[in-house]
């Protein structure tokens, strides 16, 4: 059974969560798996490697989950992306547009260097908003999008389209 496979038998589908009609893709089951979670992590890496990757920006929270791990297993820095006032040092922030209302995220302003290449990490790819959002960050302080990693995209929401004017290499590990 590949790594695609393994992943779908162990997400956990909530219906209904969290309004009447979604169909809610939990990834608790799949992070209290620690072989399949390192499984993940070499799987990302490996893809990775040798590609001149210099940080991955994990996504506030779940982005963190395997985005840490990731940069720890490629020897380079992890870059936090959080809600806006969770970070304590001066920040640059970018606000965008929700399905019903607007977020604003941030990073600290010394975290990206110029010229870097980013690879930006998150659990799940929907209509790919938070990922852009990450994205303009990286660009702000000079950095360059390599490149995008989920767990789990949501096909249907054509987030990986909004994406591409960023970065073509867009990895999901399952698609739905």
């Amino acid at each position: 059974m590949n790594l695609s496979e393994k992943i779908k038998q162990t997400v956990r589908n909530v219906p209904d969560f969290p309004k009447l009609g979604i169909n809610f893709k939990d990834i608790s089951p799949v992070v209290e798996n620690p072989e399949l979670s390192k499984e993940i992590v070499k799987g990302f890496a490996n893809l990775l490697r040798g590609k001149g990757i210099d940080a991955i920006v994990g996504v506030e929270s779940r982005g963190f989950i395997y985005g840490m791990p990731l940069a720890l297993e490629l020897n380079i820095p992890f870059v936090l992306v959080r809600k806006v006032g969770k970070l304590p040092f001066d920040t640059v922030q970018y606000s965008y547009d929700l399905e019903y209302g607007s977020a604003t995220v941030e990073m600290h302003v010394d975290s990206i260097k110029p010229d870097w290449n980013v690879f930006i990490h998150d659990d799940l790819l929907a209509t790919g908003g938070t990922a852009i959002a990450a994205s303009e960050l990286v660009k702000k302080q000079g950095g360059k999008v390599a490149g995008y990693g989920f767990l789990i995209e949501l096909s249907f929401l054509n987030g990986t389209e909004k994406l591409k004017q960023y970065s073509d290499n867009i990895i999901n590990l399952v698609t739905y």
